[in-house]
């Protein structure tokens, strides 16, 4: 691997280990001696957001991955929006590959819940207290993210009236089309018998399965040459769907 100039990474990395007086993309700062990766990143407001209320050992990991789980989930509202839009778009190909980095997000996001197997139901109880009433299911980017999936549950973003900037995002996401229902105007669009019932309507209510669109779907199965695009189109939401599934029933093991 190298550095835009050329020079080996391995090299600069031995160089600054063995020299560290050697200039070089390591030992880089900005005109006000500033390390351009923490300018980039946050990393020193990141790093300093861990405000633990207990000496309890466990806490740490808990509330660190807790936060790394917010910031994914963030991550999948913003994959999930790019997706609808490029699906909204006829922008067949920009969507597959943006739901294929939406499904590497979720595998991301429930693999996190590795770090906390070991943490046993003691260890849990020894700071669970301080966290009062609080919830993950409390999470406002936990509920952006079922909105664009298409779980569209008008009273769960009264939950948040009492933040008013989040309250505005939340009924903004609530009005606006799902990914599903994106996808749906597609096929639409392509000339497949999705009912108009199911492409214009009031976008703040559940959606309601129909056996139109359950036909259209076995169609595109069973017809995959000629709906290629489509398909796999399909088959990147299964694999989303399947792995959003398991996170509440994760979180609630």
């Amino acid at each position: 691997m190298e550095y835009p100039n050329g020079q080996p990474l391995t090299e600069e990395i031995t160089a600054r280990r063995d020299h560290p007086e050697v200039e070089g993309p390591l030992a880089e700062v900005d005109a006000e001696g500033r390390n351009p990766f923490v300018q980039y990143v946050s990393s020193d407001r990141l790093l300093s957001l861990q405000g633990t209320r207990t000496e309890s050992a466990s806490e740490p990991s808990f509330l660190i991955i807790t936060q790394v789980m917010e910031l994914l989930f963030k991550l999948v509202c913003t994959e999930a929006v790019r997706g609808r839009d490029a699906l909204e778009g006829d922008d067949l190909s920009g969507a597959l590959r943006t739901l294929r980095r939406l499904h590497r997000t979720c595998l991301a996001l429930n693999g996190s819940w590795e770090a906390l197997t070991s943490m046993s139901p003691t260890e849990y109880a020894e700071f669970r207290d301080a966290l009062g009433e609080g919830s993950g299911f409390q999470s406002y980017m936990y509920r952006h993210l079922e909105f664009l999936l298409g779980h569209k549950v008008p009273a769960m973003a009264e939950v948040h009236r009492g933040q008013e900037p989040v309250y505005r995002e939340l009924l903004r996401s609530l009005g606006e089309i799902s990914l599903y229902d994106a996808m749906l105007r597609l096929l639409w669009r392509r000339g497949l018998p999705v009912p108009d019932s199911s492409v214009e309507r009031d976008w703040r209510q559940p959606y309601t399965e129909r056996d139109e669109v359950v036909d259209v779907w076995y169609t595109v199965y069973a017809q995959q040459d000629k709906h290629h695009e489509v398909y796999l189109l399909a088959e990147s939401l299964v694999d989303i769907a399947f792995e959003l599934v398991l996170q509440p029933v994760v979180h609630v093991t």
